[in-house]
């Protein structure tokens, strides 16, 4: 039977490469999406036009109710979520002193809370009963150094690196494992703030002299779902070019 996988935030970006790897690999692969519809659908056609199997799956992982019935959904159509992948996420640049209440909760709500409701939701419905899974999540280098005009951002990437750790020591046990995905600056919308000159710049300073792209991610996070990371867990994967060591 194949695996299958959930990913958050998948309609475009990492996220759709991650779906893409998964895809090749034979995974049935679940697309969440919250505001991307357009994205999803697309991505969803062209899977299914090379012969992959794969649905969608409209979610705001802020939201409780929405997250428990989009895993029940899952679990009915699938019968399993063998790799849960948390990667919904979303960037901000302000100074600090122009962030606001509301800001740093939205940036909370969907890194943060929406981790925690996805991961514990899948945990509770299938893999602790199974004693058997891999959670893969999203971070940034940003959560492990910090940026500026980021601390909202770099806050709760933090914050995942931190809920990460402590899981993993909890579910090893149990079979599972939890692993940190943390990019360096890829080549996707988060970036497109950055002019040409910025990105120059911002590449001279980087050992491999390039920016990142989406396959630099997926590749890794397929690995960590693989036989072959069985015994990894806890850690935090940053591929990042060299910028951070």
């Amino acid at each position: 039977m194949n695996k299958t996988v959930l990913i958050t935030g998948a309609a475009k970006g990492i996220g759709a490469a991650i779906a893409k790897e998964f895809a090749r690999s034979g995974y049935q692969v679940c697309i969440n999406y919250n505001t991307s519809k357009e994205s999803a659908n697309a991505l969803k056609k062209e899977l299914d036009e090379i012969g992959y199997s794969s649905m969608i799956y409209q979610a705001d992982i802020s939201d409780r109710n929405q997250v428990d019935k989009m895993v029940d959904s899952v679990l009915d159509t699938f019968g399993n979520i063998d790799v849960l992948v948390n990667n919904a996420g979303i960037c901000e640049y302000k100074l600090f002193t122009d962030i606001t209440i509301e800001d740093i909760q939205n940036m909370l709500n969907v890194s943060v809370i929406g981790t925690f409701h996805v991961t514990q939701s899948v945990l509770k419905k299938c893999m602790i009963h199974k004693k058997a899974g891999k959670i893969i999540n999203i971070s940034s280098i940003w959560g492990m150094v910090g940026s500026s005009m980021e601390v909202n951002y770099s806050t709760a990437k933090a914050a995942v690196i931190g809920m990460s750790k402590a899981l993993a020591k909890e579910l090893g046990p149990s079979g599972i494992t939890v692993n940190v995905v943390a990019p360096g600056a890829i080549d996707t919308d988060m970036n497109a703030i950055l002019t040409q000159e910025e990105l120059k710049e911002f590449c001279e300073n980087v050992p491999l002299e390039r920016i990142g792209h989406v396959d630099d991610i997926s590749g890794v996070v397929k690995f960590l779902a693989s036989k072959e990371a069985e015994y990894i867990t806890g850690q935090v994967i940053s591929p990042n070019g060299g910028i951070v060591v």
